[in-house]
C-alpha cells in the first residue's frame, strides 16, 4: 500500500547575515590595497557613486539627497555626525598602481579557480588574508576559526583541508605553517619515482634539526642508513625552495602606509585616523534625481544602485570606527610599550579588547591583520600589541614580548667568546622571577632570529681569527 505525501513542520535555527552586516565586515578585513581595489570596482560599476572631489554643485547635492531621500531611503540610521556628501582628498594623489600581481591576489585568483563550495572559499580567503610578507601562516587553527563570519561554523579538520589544497597552490609550499612543513609540502608533490625521495621526506619531517646543522654522522646513527643515502636525500631536499614566495616581493613594495597615528599628548597618547583612510565618497546627485522621476526597470536599477553606494559608504563609516575603536583599546593597554619598547609590553589577548569595545572576538582580529600604526617607535602591525602572558614567581604576568625583550638583552651582554647556553639563559630569566623552560626559551631565541650558543662560539672564533 503506497502512502501519501505528507507535510511536516520542522522548528530549527539559522545565523543569517544582512547583506549590509556582511559588507561591512569584508571591508574590515581588507588591507589598504585591497580596499583601494574594492573602491575603485565600486566606482566602475555603481553610477551612483562618485568621488567628493569631483566637480558639481555639492551644497545642492547634500541639500536635496538628505532633504529629498532621507525618508525614503533611510539615511537617518547612519552613524551620528555622518555626512552623505564631505570634503575629503584626491583618492587618486595618495595611490598608485600596483605594477605587478600580489601574493594574495595571486592565491585569490587560484581560488576562483578551484571550484571551492561557499564555506571552503570563506575558508581559503581567511587562510590566505592571515599570511604574512613571506607566504607563512602565522596564526594557529583557533584563531582562523575566529577570523571566519559567526555563520560559518566549521571545524578543525574543514580548515585543514583547505588548508592542503592552499599549500598546493602555486608557488607549493605556500601558507606554511614552519619550514619543515614548507619543504615538506614541496617533497610530497615531486614524482613518487624520484630517487631518495621516501628518505628526504623522513628526514625532513621527523630529524628536521639534524638536518639544519648537516649532521651527517647522527642521522646516520639516528636512522639506521650509511651517509652515502643521506647525501643523496639531503640533495633531493636541496630541491625545495625554503622561500617559496620570494618573487611576489620587491623593494618598492616594501614600503608601508599606517592606517593609524600613535603620538604623545598633554595627557597620554592620541590616535587618529590616517586622513588617507577616507576615500571621499558621495552619491551622485544627478542619479539620485533621476532614480526619484523613473518608473519601472529603471526605476529598480536605480534604487538598487542606490542602496549598495549607501551601504558601500556607511560600511567604510563603520570600518573606520571600528579602527579606531581597537586601536585606543590596545594604546589603553599598551601604553608603557610607546616609552619603553618591547620591554614595556603588557599581556594582552583579542578577547579582552573585543569585550572592551563590544564587539565579537573576531572583528579584532578582522581590524588588526594588515593594519597598521605609526608610533614614536616605527610603523608596527596592530597585531604586533597582542602578547600571551607568562607567569612569574611573584604571580604577576609578564608579556611573552617583553620576556623576548629581556632574552635578546641577556644575549646582547654575555663575556665575548663565552655565549650562554639556553639552560644559562633560562636560570638568569628565573633569577629575575621569570620561570620558563629551556625549551620555550630557545623557542623564543630562534623567533628572535638568534643561533644557539654552539653557533655563537663558532662566530666569535672566526670574528677574532
Amino acid at each position: 500500500m503506497k502512502q501519501g505525501a505528507r507535510l511536516q513542520l520542522k522548528l530549527g535555527q539559522k545565523l543569517k547575515l544582512a547583506p549590509q552586516l556582511r559588507q561591512a565586515i569584508a571591508l574590515l578585513q581588507l588591507n589598504r590595497i585591497e580596499l583601494r581595489q574594492r573602491i575603485r570596482e565600486a566606482l566602475d560599476t555603481n553610477p551612483l557613486l562618485e568621488r567628493a572631489d569631483e566637480p558639481g554643485d555639492e551644497a545642492s547635492n547634500e541639500a536635496d539627497v538628505d532633504a529629498d531621500y532621507e525618508e525614503d531611503y533611510g539615511f537617518d540610521d547612519l552613524p551620528e555626525g555622518f555626512s552623505v556628501a564631505r570634503d575629503a582628498p584626491n583618492y587618486d594623489e595618495f595611490i598608485s598602481d600596483r605594477a605587478d600581481e600580489s601574493l594574495q591576489q595571486h592565491l585569490l585568483w587560484q581560488v576562483n579557480l578551484s571550484g571551492f563550495n561557499h564555506t571552503d572559499e570563506a575558508i581559503a580567503r581567511a587562510i590566505i588574508y592571515a599570511l604574512d610578507e613571506d607566504g607563512y601562516l602565522g596564526d594557529d587553527i583557533t584563531t582562523l576559526r575566529g577570523s571566519l563570519a559567526p555563520e560559518y561554523l566549521v571545524g578543525e579538520d574543514e580548515i585543514l583541508a583547505v588548508l592542503e589544497r592552499i599549500q598546493h597552490f602555486e608557488p607549493v609550499g605556500v601558507a606554511s605553517r614552519s619550514i619543515d612543513e614548507c619543504l615538506l609540502v614541496q617533497l610530497k608533490a615531486m614524482p613518487s619515482a624520484t630517487p631518495s625521495l621516501g628518505l628526504a621526506c623522513h628526514i625532513v619531517e621527523h630529524h628536521f634539526t639534524a638536518l639544519g646543522r648537516q649532521d651527517i654522522d647522527t642521522l646516520c646513527r639516528q636512522i639506521g642508513v650509511d651517509a652515502d643515502a643521506i647525501r643523496a636525500a639531503i640533495e633531493v631536499i636541496r630541491r625545495t625552495n625554503p622561500h617559496p614566495c620570494s618573487r611576489f616581493s620587491s623593494d618598492n613594495e616594501n614600503y608601508i602606509v599606517p592606517d593609524v597615528y600613535v603620538h604623545p599628548a598633554e595627557d597620554g597618547w592620541r590616535v587618529t585616523l590616517n586622513p588617507d583612510s577616507d576615500p571621499g565618497l558621495r552619491l551622485n546627485d544627478m542619479y539620485v534625481k533621476l532614480a526619484r522621476k523613473s518608473r519601472g526597470e529603471d526605476r529598480k536599477y536605480l534604487n538598487d544602485r542606490l542602496q549598495e553606494a549607501r551601504w558601500l559608504i556607511s560600511g567604510l563609516e563603520m570600518r573606520n570606527q571600528t579602527l579606531l575603536a581597537v586601536t585606543r583599546a590596545i594604546v589603553e593597554r599598551q601604553h608603557p610599550f610607546f616609552s619603553e619598547g618591547d620591554a614595556g609590553m603588557r599581556p594582552l589577548l583579542q578577547r579582552e579588547v573585543a569585550e572592551k569595545i563590544g564587539v565579537h572576538e573576531s572583528t579584532v582580529s578582522r581590524a588588526t591583520t594588515q593594519k597598521y600604526a605609526h608610533t614614536p617607535r616605527g610603523t608596527f602591525e596592530l597585531k604586533h600589541f597582542f602578547s600571551v602572558g607568562i607567569d612569574t614567581r611573584d604571580g604577576i604576568q609578564v608579556a611573552a614580548t617583553a620576556v623576548k625583550a629581556r632574552l635578546r638583552r641577556l644575549i646582547g651582554e654575555e663575556p665575548a667568546g663565552k655565549p650562554l647556553s639556553d639552560q644559562v639563559l633560562a636560570d638568569r630569566l628565573a633569577d629575575q622571577g621569570i620561570l620558563l623552560a629551556r625549551r620555550t626559551v630557545a623557542k623564543y631565541r630562534e623567533q628572535l632570529g638568534i643561533p644557539g650558543s654552539a653557533q655563537r662560539r663558532r662566530a666569535a672564533r672566526l670574528q677574532t681569527a
